[in-house]
């Protein structure tokens, strides 16, 4: 768990930077932490559940380790090492949110949920693509406006 804790904390700290704010004080726990920061909005405060740390992590440095020393022949060791960092976000995603989180109850149940999986999904929409080259990132986000357009078309025809 606290591998788990360690990256939600840190996930929070590197969007606080991002974002502009800085880290004032860095606390992990087997039970759990907290990172207190000088900024906030509600992507920093919720980005540990749709940002997968550890997979981004093993994604550079597979990206690092094929540019200088030619990985491509352990390319399944970066797809299961991949996998496997995606399945614990996911996992422990799930498991946490089923206690109660101030990450979520300070924006609401329900917005919190919905960035989370628009998060989730459009993670998995960009990554694809990237990864593994098929469709073109160009056509992935193409087909997804055009779909999304299609959804909003018919859900206003219902109302």
């Amino acid at each position: 768990m606290w591998v788990y804790v360690f990256g939600h904390e840190l996930t929070h700290a590197l969007w606080t930077w991002a974002f502009g704010g800085r880290v004032k004080k860095f606390k992990v726990t087997a039970k759990g932490g907290h990172v207190i920061i000088t900024k906030t909005n509600f992507f920093i405060s919720l980005a540990p559940y749709f940002f997968p740390l550890y997979a981004v992590c093993v994604a550079v440095f597979f990206l690092i380790g094929d540019l200088i020393w030619n990985w491509h022949r352990y390319q399944w060791v970066f797809h299961f090492l991949l996998g496997a960092a995606y399945a614990f976000h996911v996992t422990l995603t799930l498991f946490i949110l089923r206690t109660r989180q101030s990450d979520i109850t300070d924006h609401g149940w329900f917005f919190s949920i919905v960035v989370i999986w628009l998060g989730n999904f459009g993670t998995l929409l960009l990554a694809l693509p990237i990864l593994i080259g098929q469709p073109s990132l160009g056509d992935a986000l193409s087909w997804w406006l055009i779909e999304t357009g299609q959804l909003v078309q018919r859900v206003g025809r219902v109302f």
